[in-house]
């Protein structure tokens, strides 16, 4: 039997990002204009409205090609000038982030300018004027303030994941924490004071919170601060013991002892969301110790001194605040142990590096390959935001390079619909930064018409709303009443026992006030209730001593089973760790060999696309030769077939003239013979008639009398000759060819007596492939007005040749002029009266033959071969008179 084919497992799809019906909002961006320094007088940055700013070029920069200073404007979704302060800032950009944040929605802002605008100022403030990290970090702890579980209650894993753990693991973590050193101090919430050194940017008075905020969750903030500094990311928050033998870094001067940390790779999560792997996040509780951890992290950061800027940045900072939330369960008490119901949001706070040109800056050495890195990275940025444009506006599936950069690969989830995206345009007004504030103000126009997917909302739990408050005023309501009936209050009742908590149910004691000394039934009701309290209590004393006793002995079992499975425990805790030693070890060497792998992809990447473009450079040279080689090669094949027509109709034309040549030669030769044989006959006969008659002289009457000559008509030297028509004289160009005569419908008859008239042609008004196609000459008849007010016709021939494409194309090859004129005089000739009286004087055979190449001396030139036949050839001069 045949075994069945095996078949691969399905594979698991890839879960979809939740949509919110497709409904999109464009990318926030806003404008702020810094002061004007002292030292800068022209100012090349006005601000119109609150949504436009104008340019305008300063004195001695480029003009248009007619002259003008050309001024642009550019809108924005507002615009904030030199009067306005952080807090009008704040309010309009990123308090609605913060709302987000907290309501589960993830959002990033990042400032955008050129080198020496106000980023840093802008993003982190100043003493008395905080900026928008603090501010949003004390709107986030204004409002969560009472809502905030303990710390440890939420913790991360490695995976960027949130897990929720009970209070006994929470309690050992908090223990941990206490004998390890920390990043921020273990001073108690109540007692922790600011630093002097950032106090002033922290202290916000005007509190703003979150309105509608969920009660019945709990809420904790994770922090984490990174670094992109030449295309590497670096955690600032992570410890790294000191070792003498690395090299130093940071600017000198400054944290000269510490150690550069290993950059970090970025992963994907479960989720299809980007993150760096392995960095350090801080959970917080108060605005101070937030910025506490920000302000170390920011003294790490790397800052260098350059011809713009005294503390210009080298990297990308990113500030990103992670918000945990679950809630409640029923009871409105404790967590609810659920991973699902964790939701998590981040807020990114990104501090561009600003760009720069080397010629302005005069960057050597380490500072060109910053500032090299530094553009690369924004240039990036442009790239991706005009590739995400021209997708959304055109309807393209162009892939956008978000690999290119680590900036751009971190944040691709927000561009691809994970949160609202809002960017801050910082422009310096000085004139030297005009063509970069121009580049600038591009860029961020372009921005506006990019569409991010609006995020969804966050699920509801299901649970009973209110039931956290509830849950308090059953425990206030409880106090009370435990009060009101002597009993313990809440908080007291650790200290006492469950036996003296029994007491407190006893039946009351009866009055013992005696108001007789006669009074026998007080007293004794008195003994007998105390004496009943008395044996109760004893009984329950007694119950007591043996519950106890039993349930020490269980105890003391329950120990000892306990004792040995701790050993059992112990002894698989310690080959768990052990296992786990090895396993971390195996993981490092695993990441060493990943990060080893993942430069030389990069190596490869880089390499390949110089390849690549390469490729498509010589792609398009060869293109480029090979038209030129197809055009080349098409110009030689229509100069061979137009060179090949033109000898063929040359050595066409030389064999008509030869042939025209030799037949006029014949002719000549044959009149001179017949001249010669008519001239011997008349000799001959002059001879003979001489013999036999002598002439008798003429009387004197007769002699007186004119003698008129006897015009002797000679016969023609050609028998042959066919008759000329009388009205119409042939063209040149009639023969055994097929003709095209191209006559337009507007041509006026000429009414000449020698018109052109060519038999077997096809007449058109209109010329046509298909008329074309059946001859091989061509005649076009054109009329116009000459000088002197005469109709004109010019008669246009040509031959008619095959392309190549199976077409017809005409090649113009002569022009015959027909012209009415009328003649200055009369219109006979006369003759010549002195040559009629003349008398003769030669004899009859001269004057004969004299008198016939007269007549013959003005004749029609025709070319030879031609249907008038070789008679009427002319001759040019005739031959002078004997004397």
């Amino acid at each position: 039997m045949m075994k069945p084919a095996r078949t691969k497992p399905p594979r698991r799809a890839l879960a979809k990002k939740p949509s919110n019906n497709g409904q999109k909002d464009p990318v926030g961006v806003y404008c702020r204009v810094r002061p004007l320094s002292p030292s800068d007088q022209e100012c090349c940055i006005e601000v119109i409205n609150e949504t436009t700013v104008q340019l305008h070029p300063p004195d001695g920069c480029k003009v248009n090609k007619n002259g003008e200073y050309k001024e642009t404007q550019y809108s924005f979704k507002q615009v904030f000038g030199t009067h306005h302060t952080q807090k009008d800032l704040f309010d309009v950009v990123a308090k609605l982030l913060v709302e987000d944040l907290i309501r589960g929605k993830n959002g990033l802002l990042f400032t955008y300018g050129v080198t020496g605008s106000g980023k840093t100022y802008t993003m982190t403030g100043s003493p008395g004027q905080g900026g928008l990290l603090p501010r949003c970090l004390h709107m986030i702890f204004n409002s969560i303030r009472d809502l905030q579980a303990k710390r440890y209650v939420f913790k991360t894993d490695d995976k960027n994941g949130i897990e929720v753990q009970n209070m006994v693991e929470a309690l050992l973590d908090r223990q941990k924490r206490d004998a390890q050193p920390q990043i921020v101090p273990k001073t108690p919430l109540s007692r922790q004071k600011p630093e002097p050194e950032f106090a002033d940017m922290i202290n916000i008075e005007d509190g703003c919170k979150v309105e509608d905020i969920d009660e019945d969750s709990v809420y904790s903030v994770f922090v984490s601060y990174i670094e992109i500094y030449n295309n590497y990311i670096y955690d600032l928050l992570e410890e790294v013991p000191i070792d003498p033998i690395k090299p130093k870094w940071n600017t000198p001067g400054k944290n000269a002892e510490f150690i550069p940390p290993q950059s970090k790779i970025l992963r994907e999560d479960q989720n299809h969301n980007m993150y760096v792997a392995g960095c350090t996040e801080v959970e917080v509780k108060t605005t101070e110790e937030a910025f506490d951890v920000f302000w170390k992290g920011q003294k790490r950061r790397r800052i260098a001194n350059t011809q713009l800027n005294r503390e210009s940045s080298r990297s990308h900072s990113v500030f990103m605040l992670k918000l945990a939330q679950a809630p409640l369960d029923a009871d409105g008490e404790n967590v609810l142990q659920e991973k699902e119901q964790i939701t998590v949001s981040q807020l990114s706070l990104v501090d561009l590096a600003g760009s720069e040109r080397t010629n302005r800056t005069k960057a050597e050495g380490s500072r060109l390959r910053e500032a090299g890195n530094i553009n690369q990275s924004l240039m990036t940025l442009r790239t991706c935001i005009e590739a995400l444009r021209e997708n959304q506006m055109c309807g393209t599936n162009k892939m956008v390079p978000y690999r290119d950069s680590k900036l751009t690969h971190l944040f691709k989830n927000y561009f691809d619909g994970e949160g609202k995206v809002r960017m801050i345009v910082c422009v310096n007004p000085k004139a030297d930064d005009h063509e970069e504030s121009l580049q600038v103000m591009r860029f961020a126009e372009m921005t506006q018409e990019v569409e991010v997917a609006r995020p969804v909302d966050k699920p509801i739990c299901g649970l009973t709303p209110g039931r956290r408050y509830r849950n308090q005023a059953f425990k206030e309501e409880l106090t009370r009443r435990l009060e009101e009936r002597g009993g313990p209050v809440i908080g007291e009742s650790e200290e006492q026992t469950a036996i003296e908590l029994l007491f407190q149910s006893f039946p009351p004691i009866p009055s013992c006030e005696l108001l007789d000394a006669n009074d026998n039934q007080t007293l004794p009701q008195l003994i007998e209730a105390l004496e009943k309290r008395r044996r109760i209590r004893q009984m329950m004393s007694e119950e007591f001593t043996k519950s106890v006793t039993s349930f020490r002995s269980m105890l003391q079992d329950f120990n000892g089973v306990v004792a040995a499975k701790e050993n059992i425990a112990q002894g698989k805790v310690t080959e768990k760790e052990r296992t786990i030693i090895s396993q971390k070890s195996e993981i490092e060497r695993l990441e060493k060999k990943v990060k080893t792998l993942e430069y030389k992809i990069d190596i490869l990447e880089k390499t390949t696309s110089i390849y690549e473009g390469e490729k498509r450079n010589l792609q398009q040279d060869l293109e480029s030769q090979q038209q030129k080689l197809q055009r080349q090669l098409s110009d030689k094949r229509r100069l061979e077939a137009r060179l090949q027509g033109m000898a063929s109709e040359n050595a066409m034309k030389w064999e008509k003239e030869c042939e025209r040549r030799v037949a006029a030669k014949q002719l000549e030769m044959q009149n001179k013979l017949w001249v010669k044989d008519e001239k011997l006959k008349q000799l001959k006969a002059i001879v003979t008639d001489s013999k036999s008659e002598r002439p008798e002289r003429p009387s004197r009457e007769k002699d007186r009398e004119p003698k008129v000559p006897v015009r002797s008509i000679s016969p023609s030297p050609v028998s042959n000759v066919p008759p000329v028509h009388s009205r119409h004289r042939r063209s040149h160009s009639a023969g055994a060819e097929r003709w095209v005569d191209h006559k337009p419908s507007g041509s006026v008859e000429t009414e000449m007596i020698m018109q052109p008239h060519v038999p077997n042609s096809i007449k058109v008004s209109v010329a046509s492939e298909k008329a074309l196609s059946k001859c091989d000459k061509y005649m076009l008849t054109h009329q116009q007005l000459a000088s002197d007010g005469e109709m004109e016709t010019k008669i246009i021939k040509g031959d008619v040749y095959r392309t190549r494409g199976g077409g017809q194309s005409v090649q113009f090859t002569d022009v015959e002029t027909l012209r009415q004129e009328s003649p200055p005089g009369s219109s006979s000739r006369k003759r010549r009266s002195a040559e009629l009286n003349q008398p003769q004087q030669v004899n009859n055979t001269d004057s004969e033959w004299t008198d016939v190449e007269t007549r013959c001396s003005v004749a029609m030139e025709m070319k030879a071969g031609s249907n008038f036949g070789p008679g009427y050839q002319h001759h040019a001069i005739p031959k002078r008179r004997k004397p």
